[in-house]
């Protein structure tokens, strides 16, 4: 069964903030990621390449937590459980519209050595549960 998400949570997310994910590690350790994201409705959207530790983490387990602080009002939170897809459709589109989002750039102009990088894929949670103070 999937949450909604708080309205306050979701302005929050319309805007440049970075978020933590939290994955699953082969060992059952956590770990932990600080990226760019946008919105989808209720579900939350970040970009990563398939060489990335918190692909493999998500593809082997899909459990994954965000934290989603307010710049403005650090005291408001809201930690997001839920469960996460990936997909190479639409990698490099996201990644594009997040480094404008982000840097005001596309993502070859703010980071030139991304050429390089490995297949994009989209990344996309749908909340479980949400919890968390002041929103």
């Amino acid at each position: 069964m999937s949450a909604a998400l708080p309205d306050k949570i979701k302005a929050i997310l319309d805007r440049p903030v970075f978020i933590v994910v939290g994955t699953v590690q082969p060992d059952g350790s956590p770990q932990l990621s600080p990226v760019w994201t946008k919105r989808d409705g209720d579900q939350i959207l970040f970009s990563t390449t398939v060489d990335r530790r918190k692909y493999k983490n998500i593809a082997r387990d899909p459990r994954v937590s965000v934290i989603v602080q307010d710049p403005e009002n650090p005291y408001s939170y809201a930690e997001i459980r839920g469960t996460a897809e990936t997909t190479t459709e639409g990698g490099p589109e996201l990644i594009d519209e997040l480094s404008v989002k982000y840097s005001g750039k596309k993502y070859a102009e703010f980071n030139p050595a991304s050429v390089n990088d490995a297949q994009r894929v989209v990344v996309r949670i749908t909340a479980r549960k949400v919890v968390g103070m002041g929103y």
